[in-house]
């Protein structure tokens, strides 16, 4: 297995290290090669994706992405390198997995967010002389179909595995955005009829929002446009403990892309006190999606969540390469 691996800015480099020690110890024989992108590329070289890179991740059977500190204000040249590579390697479908059981509510939920298209098209310009901003957004029948599947196919396999009936919804706001957002509900709709084991529902984006905040307990896969899915997985990972935990897959046909959602942490980065377990959960998601066994991998996760140590996102004082080595350590008693 060739694996790409790109640490990007703030705290990428020290979580994608840590990834890649837990990697190498379950998969010796994976071939790592590491590559450049973010603010940092684009300061060396003008380019916030260099070309090289672009070759390694198209070689790579899977990439580990770490995180990029994009600036909030437009910079003449910038572009922002994930949605760069999304586009590029048409990894169309960004899945989030949110899980967690307590006393009081068991979460296991599926954010499914089309990748490519939407608001990140980057189709803005300024017109009235800078006094107007516009910015185009894109949604397209194929897009919205191939996301459909992917999540009508997963929740089918959930249910397969769970033992229960699967469930999608459909989340959206066609009641404003009747062209946009209604040739998305409109198209998933239609592929809902070729899964008719699965029960569909629609609801609107802000009712989303609110009911993955109160009840998320009620919902299996949730599927819809980038810009919606991006705030509300977001909304979502708090169930699961919050950033510092939640990863991703960016899925294509063939392809996959593996990323922590937290971001580069400017405020933390170089303290050695990041958190590495999303970066380390994104390796059992690479696993999984390789057909390789990760359990031991999950396990070792939730043993050091549930004993320690723990960084101080979560309570605790450890540092970066304490929580490194103890699932590493777990891993080796397993």
């Amino acid at each position: 297995m060739r694996v790409c691996i790109i640490p990007g800015d703030g705290i990428g480099p020290e979580v994608i290290g840590a990834a890649a020690q837990v990697l190498r110890a379950l998969v010796p024989e994976a071939a790592i090669e590491e590559a450049e992108a973010g603010w940092g590329a684009f300061e060396r070289h003008g380019v916030a994706l260099p070309a090289a890179t672009l070759a390694a991740a198209r070689a790579a059977d899977a990439i580990l992405f770490g995180a990029v500190a994009s600036p909030s204000h437009a910079v003449p040249g910038y572009r922002s390198p994930i949605v760069q590579l999304r586009r590029d390697l048409d990894l169309y479908a960004n899945i989030r997995p949110v899980s967690s059981a307590d006393a009081q509510r068991s979460v296991d939920l599926v954010i499914v967010r089309e990748n490519t298209e939407d608001l990140y098209t980057g189709r803005e310009r300024l017109e009235d002389d800078g006094a107007m901003a516009i910015a185009e957004r894109v949604i397209t029948r194929r897009a919205s179909a191939r996301i459909a599947h992917t999540a009508f196919d997963l929740a089918r396999r959930r249910a397969a595995a769970l033992g229960r009936p699967g469930r999608v919804t459909v989340v959206h706001k066609a009641n404003v955005l009747r062209v946009s957002d209604g040739l998305f509900r409109e198209t998933v709709l239609a592929v809902a009829r070729d899964y008719p084991e699965v029960a569909v529902e629609e609801m609107l984006v802000d009712v989303a929002a609110m009911r993955l905040a109160q009840t998320p307990e009620r919902f299996d896969v949730l599927v819809t446009t980038n810009m919606f899915g991006d705030i509300l997985s977001d909304v979502a990972c708090i169930n699961g403990g919050g950033l510092g935990l939640a990863a991703s897959a960016n899925l294509g046909d063939g392809r996959a892309l593996f990323e922590p959602v937290h971001g580069a942490a400017p405020d933390i980065a170089g303290q050695g006190t990041a958190n590495p377990l999303a970066a380390i959960t994104c390796v059992a998601m690479l696993l999984e999606w390789r057909g390789l066994p990760a359990a031991r991998l999950r396990a070792a996760i939730a043993d050091v969540l549930r004993d320690g140590p723990h960084t101080p996102d979560l309570g605790g004082a450890a540092r970066t390469t304490d929580v490194t080595e103890a699932v590493l350590a777990r891993l080796r008693y397993r």
